[in-house]
């Protein structure tokens, strides 16, 4: 049998997401996979997307809130990457031939003043980098039957990285409290849930100063301009055909999406 390596791994995972053909965790074949080489079959996926043709355009933050850790059984957040392709335009159907089983989730997205580098970066010093902040919608898509996965497969696989869309409405970083930030989650006009901002690490700035200190463990920053995403506010809920999910926050307006 062929050991498993980073090339095989991000072969492995890419071949799942084109195909919209779920897998089992790596794990199951590859026990050995520990956070480090995830991260690096992480860089690997996203060398061959830029190479296809994709821009790195930000980073996301995922399993920030204690309700996504519970679900996936995971205990620590993670860092992964946004290209261009992710970008789904306002109004626009979740492309449902592109995805395998996507989950919509709402978050604060941030959009970055000037570059952010670790190691030490605090929520204060993090806060102060940003530009901007907006509502938003993560469409999550796991390559892994079922959403089932070790903190190294999710790793991976890029977070779970499927599409994401940004609201309406932006307004400066100092212009609002993100902890006190609320949304409401509806699927199909019946609400399914509520937070606030301090589900995500008890503020975005905490989730922003993470990915800082994590990125730079492997010699990286956040750059000017990139978008960021903070993590799920609440937990996931499915987007099959035909559904309709609503996130409406208290200042940040509302996103609606649909399922197709």
């Amino acid at each position: 049998m062929t050991e498993w390596d980073i090339a095989r791994a991000a072969t492995a995972l890419l071949k799942a997401e084109s195909g919209r053909a779920d897998r089992p965790p790596l794990t199951d074949d590859w026990p050995e996979l520990d956070l480090a080489t995830a991260y690096a079959v992480q860089d690997e996926t996203l060398a061959r997307r830029l190479a296809r043709g994709e821009q790195l355009v930000g980073v996301k933050l995922g399993l920030t809130s204690r309700a996504k850790q519970q679900r996936m059984g995971v205990a620590s957040p993670l860092v992964a990457w946004l290209t261009d392709a992710m970008v789904l335009s306002a109004g626009a159907p979740v492309p449902q031939d592109q995805l395998i089983h996507p989950r919509a989730e709402p978050e604060i997205v941030l959009v970055m003043r000037e570059r952010l580098a670790g190691p030490g970066v605090t929520a204060a010093t993090a806060m102060s980098a940003v530009a901007k902040v907006l509502a938003g919608v993560e469409i999550i898509d796991s390559r892994y039957t079922d959403f089932r996965f070790t903190l190294p497969d999710v790793v991976a696989d890029n977070a779970s990285s499927g599409a994401y869309v940004t609201g309406p409405v932006s307004v400066s970083a100092d212009a609002l409290d993100l902890s006190l930030e609320a949304v409401v989650l509806e699927v199909d006009g019946r609400v399914i849930d509520s937070a606030t901002g301090a589900a995500v690490q008890g503020h975005p700035a905490e989730a922003l100063a993470l990915a800082a200190n994590t990125l730079a463990a492997r010699g990286l920053a956040i750059e000017k301009g990139w978008v960021v995403l903070t993590g799920g506010m609440t937990d996931a809920v499915a987007l099959p055909p035909g559904s309709h999910v609503a996130a409406h926050f208290t200042k940040l307006g509302s996103i609606i999406v649909s399922g197709g």
